[in-house]
């Protein structure tokens, strides 16, 4: 391609709306452009990476046996209605009519139309397993799109999907899949890590991990194990329970201590105005939920993990009471409930499980308690891991280790679904005895054009994106000084031609501008390699530069084609 007929315009400034490097730069660049809130017209440089890294998939899933379909981004509301998805998958969800009043909603996943369509295209285990595939336009009215492709309102997908005759099938079908994603994103020169993660609105009763970019701005927390491979979202570590005291002679301790303590009704207020520390304090959360109103107990410097919550009282959504239910449930209000003397469920987390005494809220406006015995004063008749990891705990996987913490941007995906969709869209097979028998599914997932925006986001210097050789829209990029001297245009047309007759994705800077303008619009493109051709060019020279080293080497043509031939 000669950059004169490229559709291509750099930018000086980003515009202010964009925050992080990588939509800075796509901006910049020119890969992307803005349409509206969260939706972006790729540009033909942006185009390119993006058909890259669909082909890197697309060799991936089919040497994993899976098999390319392609679904409708329009789908039939009834069908989520049979998953019972239309309604709690809540407003990112977005939903339209067409002109004979008939529900439809924009895709942002296909597990309703893929089940659909596995219903009715198979009804014997001789044609099970079988695993599908697309790359697809999904939508999710996203409350506040932001960070560019990071969390757009439209964007590039790749979901497969998984039918087997039983969980061993699943099983096999999810490991196959999960090495299959660690190829893609080492071809692709992420920096990642696989994490266990929960499953969100997608559901399943399996397993599911999470490929998570590694980086600064990534809106999800990573718990790492400083010895082992351990690795999970914060949402899913797990905190090791240390062990509980002896409670033989709390008998023979003082009653807790009634101190006063006005107006402090926050751990911040307890720490500084009377020198306590949040380690010997216990938070008491009143939450309310499906299954009613109940307490959480943590110690003053964790915090609830609401998920883990969920998932021991085998519930829906959980949210904070407000100031109403509070003071039903503990006769004061937020900031003085303490669990002494609480008529409604507790759930205590091991580590205040584990405490020998502690400040707690009184249960009294601007009163707390000392010497508050786990055990004797309130119950331990739930204990649990309820709060979130912190630097530092012991990994739960290996127990030597300790755990630090990333942040990740999500950019896959793969969950073990069992039989939540088969079984609510009816997708059975006949067994070899002629039983009924709902499909055992997998679902995995990549977002491509977030993984374009991660990929840019980990791969960039001061002078512009600097793409990873298996991604970049072009190989070379030829940089012709000066078009009016004839020996530089000549030596590039003629390394141009050399290069696209080897098949070498290469493109020409053939512009009449200046030297400084192309060397600042090649830094910004990101073309892993650039050959300058300038006043060595009678000499049959010209320099050789890495962007991803930042070498800079004056070398005969023959080398040049030689190295660009036989990338490192």
């Amino acid at each position: 391609m000669r950059q004169t007929n490229l559709l291509v315009t750099t930018l000086r400034e980003a515009p202010a709306e964009a925050e992080t490097r990588s939509h800075q730069l796509l901006l910049r660049a020119g890969y992307i452009r803005q349409v509206a809130a969260g939706v972006y017209t790729y540009l033909p440089l942006g185009r390119r990476v993006l058909r890259r890294m669909e082909q890197i998939v697309r060799q991936e899933m089919e040497s994993a046996g899976a098999q390319e379909v392609l679904m409708p981004s329009m789908q039939p509301a009834e069908l989520w209605r049979e998953s019972e998805r239309y309604e709690v998958y809540g407003k990112e969800l977005m939903k339209l009519r067409d002109r004979h009043d008939r529900e439809f909603v924009l895709g942002p996943t296909h597990e309703e139309v893929v089940t659909a369509l596995m219903r009715s295209e198979i009804s014997s285990y001789r044609r099970l397993p079988v695993t599908v595939y697309q790359i697809q336009t999904k939508f999710r009215d996203e409350r506040r799109p932001r960070s560019g492709l990071l969390r757009g309102r439209e964007f590039l997908m790749k979901d497969a999907y998984s039918f087997d005759t039983d969980w061993e099938g699943l099983d096999l079908a999810y490991q196959v899949m999960y090495s299959a994603y660690e190829r893609i994103f080492d071809r692709c020169g992420l920096k990642y890590r696989a994490v266990q993660a929960n499953a969100g609105a997608i559901g399943g009763k399996g397993q599911n991990h999470e490929f998570m970019a590694l980086s600064d701005i990534g809106e999800d927390t990573i718990a790492v194990c400083s010895l082992c491979g351990y690795a999970a979202n914060l949402e899913q570590a797990e905190v090791r329970s240390g062990a509980e005291p002896d409670r033989q002679d709390f008998a023979g301790r003082p009653a807790p201590e009634r101190f006063h303590t006005p107006g402090q009704k926050t751990i911040q207020q307890l720490e500084q105005e009377s020198q306590l520390t949040p380690q010997d304090i216990i938070k008491t959360l009143i939450y309310t939920g499906e299954g009613g109103t109940f307490a959480v107990l943590v110690r003053g410097d964790h915090e609830v993990n609401e998920l883990k919550v969920q998932k021991y009282l085998g519930c829906g959504d959980i949210i904070l009471a407000d100031a109403m239910h509070v003071q039903e449930a503990a006769g004061t209000g937020s900031g003085y409930v303490g669990p002494a003397g609480l008529s409604v469920p507790i759930l205590v987390d091991a580590a205040v499980a584990a405490m020998t005494e502690a400040v707690t809220g009184a249960g009294e406006e601007d009163y707390h308690l000392r010497g508050v015995v786990p055990g004797r004063d309130f119950p331990l008749t739930q204990v649990g891991d309820f709060r979130n990891a912190v630097t530092g705990d012991s990994c739960p996987q290996c127990g030597e280790g300790e755990l630090d913490f990333q942040q990740g941007i999500e950019v896959g995906h793969v969950f073990k679904l069992g039989t939540v969709y088969s079984e609510k869209l009816g997708a059975d097979y006949l067994d070899a005895d002629g039983r009924t028998r709902p499909m055992v599914m997998g679902c995995y997932g990549i977002g491509i054009s977030r993984l374009l925006a991660a990929v840019a986001e980990q791969n960039n210097d001061d002078q512009g994106l600097i793409w990873p050789l298996g991604l970049a829209p072009y190989t070379v990029h030829i940089l012709l000084m000066s078009v009016k001297d004839t020996a530089q245009r000549e030596l590039a047309e003629a390394l141009y031609a050399r290069l696209t007759a080897l098949g070498i994705d290469t493109l020409l800077d053939d512009r009449d501008e200046r030297a400084g303008v192309k060397f600042k619009d090649a830094g910004l493109i990101g073309i892993p390699v650039a050959l300058v051709v300038g006043k060595l060019a009678a000499e049959q020279r010209i320099e050789y530069m890495d962007r991803r080293t930042g070498n800079k080497e004056v070398v005969d043509i023959g080398e040049a084609v030689l190295r660009v031939s036989r990338p490192q």
